[in-house]
């Protein structure tokens, strides 16, 4: 690669606010020296087609790494974000959970808000109704002295490209609204209903726009969280690791699929972007402990495949079983509230004993699901 084209490269990754801000509040990527545990299987279901991995027998369920790089990036297309991890294999006994992180950042996050667009707002012709706590916010401030208040704003979307749109408070009841330039944004960037809209304030003050495409769920239910939780009895399930539940519908899916002698994760696939050919490739390099890299897609509906260590461990120490309560969050495009997912433990077992016997990869079948909603303050 020569000096442009590593240039090139360089300028193609985002700031690594803006992108998690794009990719949501429950998404959390391992920063740099973090040790985590690869999943092959989990990799799999990112994939846009089937992964034999006959081609590679000696894959183990689950492969201890450091990660050694992570970019953060955008499809110049669709905007959608994802990330390439590069990771390099540890030995088991290299893996150190009391010291899961070496140097990690702890920034704080910079003022955001994420607004699914309502059809209006995704009219052409249309404007975005702002929601106030936006508009007084992230927004400049408005001079309310002037009838009525009226501003020009300027915003920077994942590429850098620049989008003006006017910012005014009108209306009985008034409200905030973006008018000119809206329409220009939402046909460019093909926006329909269901999708939301993302405004953060950088550190450096500059106004930064972003997208979240609309996605369902694992199963076509609801989105959620992942994680482990090391709790017995009732669980509160936190914010980050990988999902060990999938309900009753996904579990016969899974079990049941016509996998082919391939990996029965195959029948979970179906929206991934991930070539087959990347995650046979990957896994083969961590089973032989080779550096090897991986691209994840946080809006994909699949869970992480690279996980904190020490959430693994503590999920491997727990005894699973039939009838343990579980309470798990996930998230809210509006970002106005925590939402909660309640359910009970049905089963226990490896998902696949044929070709994994020994996987913990979708452990957990659940049952009698819950939902409430918690406003924030």
């Amino acid at each position: 690669m020569d000096t442009k084209e590593k240039l090139k490269e360089v300028e193609r990754c985002l700031d690594p606010q803006l992108w998690h801000a794009c990719a949501g509040g429950m998404v959390q990527m391992p920063t740099v020296n973090t040790k985590v545990y690869y999943f092959p299987q989990g990799h799999a279901e990112h994939a846009c087609g089937p992964v034999n991995f006959k081609t590679c027998p000696k894959v183990p369920p689950f492969v201890p790494c450091r990660v050694v790089a992570v970019k953060y990036m955008a499809d110049p297309e669709t905007d959608e974000v994802y990330a390439k991890l590069k990771l390099v294999p540890l030995n088991a006994n290299d893996v150190d959970y009391d010291h899961d992180v070496i140097g990690a950042e702890t920034r704080d996050k910079p003022a955001s808000f994420a607004k699914t667009l309502t059809q209006s707002d995704a009219n052409n012709g249309g404007g975005f109704s702002v929601p106030r706590y936006c508009a007084e916010t992230i927004f400049p401030r408005l001079d309310y002295s002037v009838d009525p208040p009226v501003q020009n704003i300027l915003a920077k979307d994942v590429h850098g490209e620049t989008w003006k749109f006017r910012h005014i408070y009108r209306g009985t009841p008034r409200r905030h609204l973006l008018t000119t330039g809206w329409s220009t944004f939402v046909n460019h960037k093909k926006l329909v209903a269901g999708d939301s809209i993302v405004f953060l304030r950088a550190e450096n003050g500059d106004l930064c726009v972003g997208i979240r495409r609309a996605k369902k769920g694992i199963g076509g239910g609801l989105e959620t969280s992942s994680g482990w939780n090391p709790a017995g009895g009732n669980c509160h399930i936190p914010y980050g690791g990988f999902s060990p539940f999938f309900r009753e519908d996904d579990n016969r899916i899974l079990r049941n699929g016509n996998s082919n002698g391939l990996n029965p994760s195959v029948s979970m696939m179906g929206k991934g972007k991930v070539r087959p050919e990347a995650v046979s490739e990957a896994s083969n390099l961590a089973a032989n402990k080779k550096p090897f890299e991986v691209v994840y897609y946080p809006r994909a509906s699949t869970p992480e495949f690279c996980v904190k260590a020490s959430l693994v461990e503590a999920a491997m120490q727990t005894r699973w079983y039939s009838g343990i309560r579980f309470k798990m969050a996930f998230e809210t495009e509006d970002s106005s509230r925590i939402s909660w997912f309640m359910g009970t433990i049905s089963s226990a077992q490896v998902a696949d004993p044929l070709n994994w016997p020994n996987s913990p990869w979708r452990l957990l079948q659940v049952t009698s699901y819950l939902l409430f909603l918690m406003p924030l303050n």
